[in-house]
This record gives structure tokens, C-alpha cells and sequence, in this order.
């Protein structure tokens, strides 16, 4: 059997990679809010039986499993639309990888956890990295689409969901995992509600096609990203969660026919790299570790 570390980087290599059956789907006919809609709404309708079958365990914590709902849902959603309609998938991913500065921010405002030298200096090269890619002046976030603030808005719900299912420590794995594709399917039907935007008529091979990206590859790589996550120790896990963002970079370069500018490799590097130091184990002071210990 695999060990949880070769299990996460499957799972996010799989991440990473989901440009690619996006895409293929955008060129079938379908992108955006209504594909999320159609993939994680097959989902959602079994995983609603499985959420309330375990009521009883979860309804202790049911702000928890509702944050879980609400974040990872629009985490999600918002991060496979922006990936299926963007054009630069370099940047949308970069983007959404600021997620490590708002886990950071996060666990400093709502968890109260200190902020270390190693954590600040990774949220500024976080920043800076975002900045080397988009090209810093006057008109800088003037000039980012809804594309852009979507990817933006993945990486600070992810942040958000992590701090929740943090919080729902009693509630059953099986719950936390499928809660999040509950979200989606909500968030995706109520944007295209909102936007009036119509499911597409699809042939029958297509929404197969559907079925098999549903549930041999988001439902597969969740499923693959919650055991590692779950059976590593916080720290390594945040590391490894890295390759999603090498994945997405390389596989970029290899596959698309857009070449990826030197601006944009230089700004991956530090994301990339301030990501590692955000999940670094912190060294705990020799003091505290002797008072926790007398």
C-alpha cells in the first residue's frame, strides 16, 4: 500500500492538473459556474444521504460542518470555473496559491496562533511573487478580470474551509470530505440563477465524460488529499500540498501552446517557495518546551 505522502502527491498532481478535462469540457460546450454545477451536483446528490446519516455526529459541531459547506464549497467552485475559462492558467493558479498568506492572516486573527519570522517572511514573498507576476503600477488590479478575483476568492475560502474543518474536529471524516461538494453544487446553481446562465445541451457521451471527470478524478483526488492530509503530520502536509502548484506550472509549460513568460517562472519560484516556509514546522523555544514538560 502507498504510503499518505505518495497518496497527497497523487492527489495533488490530480489538483493540479484539472486544467486539462476542463478545458477539453470548455471546447465540448460547457465551462464555467454550469460545468461545477453538472460534476459536483452528481456528486452532491449522493452525498447528501451520507451527511444525514451521520447527523447525530456532526450536529455538535454543525457551525463547523456548515463553514465547511459555505468555504470549501465556494473554494471549489470558484477555482474549477476560473480554471475552465481562463486563459492564462499560470496566473489563475498562482492567484488562488495565495491562500497560504490568508491561512496565515487567518490563524493569526481568528485562532490567535503567533505569527513566526519564518511565516511573515513567507507572506511577503508570497505578495511580492503575485506582484513580479502581474506587473505592479497604477493600474494593476484595474486590470484584473472576474477570472482573476475568482481564482483570488479560491485561495481565500480554502484558507477559510482549512480554519473550519480545523474547528470541526468531532465531525466524521466521511461528512467533512462530501460537505464541500454540497457547497459547490449550491454555489454553482446559485450563480447560474443569478447570471441566467443555462445548462448547455450536451450529447450522452458527453455527460458521460462528466460522470467519469465526477468521480474518477474530483471525487478521487478528495478523497486521496483528506487521507494524506489526515494521517500526516500539519506541517509536512502543507508541503506537499506544494506539488499542486509544480503541477499546474509544469504541466503548463509541457502542454499548452502558450508559452509561460520569464515574469511569470520567477513569480511561480516565490509563490512556490513561500508556500514551503508558510508550512515549515515551527522550532519551539527551549523555554516552552521545558515548561510544557515540567
Amino acid at each position: 500500500m502507498l504510503r499518505p505522502e505518495w497518496i497527497l502527491i497523487i492527489a495533488t498532481i490530480m489538483w493540479g492538473t484539472s486544467w486539462v478535462p476542463l478545458q477539453a469540457f470548455a471546447e465540448l460546450g460547457i465551462s464555467g459556474m454550469p460545468m461545477v454545477l453538472a460534476s459536483y451536483g452528481l456528486i452532491a446528490l449522493f452525498a447528501l444521504p451520507l451527511i444525514y446519516r451521520q447527523r447525530a455526529a456532526w450536529w455538535p459541531q454543525r457551525w463547523g460542518l456548515l463553514g465547511i459547506i459555505l468555504f470549501g464549497g465556494w473554494a471549489n467552485a470558484s477555482l474549477l470555473s476560473s480554471l475552465s475559462l481562463a486563459e492564462d492558467l499560470v496566473r489563475v493558479m498562482l492567484l488562488f496559491y495565495l491562500a497560504p498568506v490568508w491561512g496565515v492572516l487567518g490563524g493569526w486573527l481568528l485562532l490567535r496562533e503567533r505569527i513566526t519570522g519564518l511565516r511573515l517572511a513567507a507572506l511577503v514573498l508570497a505578495l511580492i511573487g503575485i506582484g513580479v507576476t502581474l506587473g505592479v503600477g497604477r493600474n494593476t488590479f484595474s486590470s484584473m478580470t472576474s477570472i482573476d478575483w475568482l481564482a483570488v476568492s479560491a485561495g481565500l475560502g480554502f484558507a477559510l474551509n482549512n480554519l473550519a474543518t480545523r474547528a470541526a474536529d468531532q465531525v466524521p471524516m466521511t461528512s467533512k470530505t462530501v460537505a464541500a461538494f454540497v457547497g459547490s453544487a449550491l454555489f454553482a446553481g446559485l450563480a447560474c440563477l443569478l447570471f441566467t446562465e443555462r445548462m448547455p445541451v450536451l450529447e450522452v457521451q458527453v455527460w458521460l465524460w462528466i460522470v467519469v471527470f465526477a468521480i474518477a478524478w474530483l471525487l478521487l483526488a478528495t478523497l486521496a488529499a483528506q487521507y494524506g492530509v489526515t494521517h500526516l503530520p500539519a506541517s509536512k502536509a502543507a508541503v506537499l500540498v506544494v506539488f499542486e502548484l509544480i503541477a499546474a506550472v509544469l504541466s503548463v509549460a509541457w502542454l499548452n501552446d502558450e508559452p509561460i513568460g520569464l515574469r511569470t517562472w520567477i513569480g511561480a519560484g516565490m509563490v512556490t517557495l513561500a508556500a514551503v516556509m508558510a508550512g515549515w514546522p515551527e522550532q519551539i523555544p527551549k523555554t516552552e518546551l521545558a515548561r510544557s514538560t515540567s
